[in-house]
């Protein structure tokens, strides 16, 4: 049983060094090209999918469908939901992460970014770049609507959906895509592979680059390799 990462491509925000999050950036040109490369390499790998998920933002988005075309597998059944989305960066979001880092410390903006348990400062709600006054959002409870997110509170958004559509996608024998973001699939190889609250501050998934998970009956870990 295969389950694979790509994690989207190159974004504007990524090259421009802001933090992103929720905010709707697409993708840079070397974005696109990463996520071409990426559907090149399972096309090569033979690998054929029986169904996608994703995010609802276009970053994401673009990347499924770019990796689905260029591995001829666009007609596949796709699936997007927010609980694949990033993790929401809270008031950092649009923040250049050197000039941040300038302000606050180093060693500050990394706990932010790479703890396991620690929140960023949190967005008001009344904010303009609140996810509340996102249609997108219009039918999830305002109370489930983040106004910031470290690992460990996306991970426990991120799980409900691993448990009610990508693991029994798995279990009925179906060849998993799984396109997301850095933190979306952070948390869930976290929780795939047993990884500690410690050990996970060091994993970092590239973009653009196929990470194929063969499974066991019982969703453990039997393998693991980047195309």
């Amino acid at each position: 049983m295969k389950l694979v990462f790509v994690r989207h491509g190159l974004s504007d925000w990524n090259a421009l060094n802001q933090f992103t999050g929720w905010v709707d950036v697409d993708l840079s040109e070397a974005g696109l090209a990463e996520a071409m490369e990426a559907g090149r390499k399972i096309k090569e790998a033979g690998l054929e999918f029986d169904v996608a998920f994703t995010s609802v933002l276009k970053r994401a988005i673009k990347t499924c469908h770019i990796v689905l075309e260029e591995s001829d597998q666009l007609w596949v059944p796709e699936v997007k939901s927010w609980r694949l989305n990033e993790r929401h960066y809270g008031a950092l979001q649009g923040l250049n992460k050197k000039e941040t880092a300038e302000k606050y410390g180093a060693d500050q903006v990394q706990l932010w970014r790479r703890s396991y348990d620690t929140l960023p400062p949190l967005l008001a709600p009344t904010d303009p770049g609140s996810a509340t006054n996102d249609r997108r959002y219009a039918n999830l409870q305002k109370s489930r609507i983040p106004m910031g997110e470290n690992l460990k509170v996306t991970l426990e958004r991120v799980i409900p959906f691993w448990e009610d559509q990508i693991a029994p996608a798995i279990l009925d024998h179906k060849t998993v895509l799984v396109a997301a973001h850095g933190n979306s699939l952070r948390a869930l190889a976290k929780y795939i592979e047993g990884i500690s609250d410690d050990d996970i501050m060091a994993l970092e998934i590239p973009t653009g680059q196929p990470l194929v998970y063969e499974l066991n009956e019982d969703l453990s870990v039997s393998k693991k390799y980047y195309l």
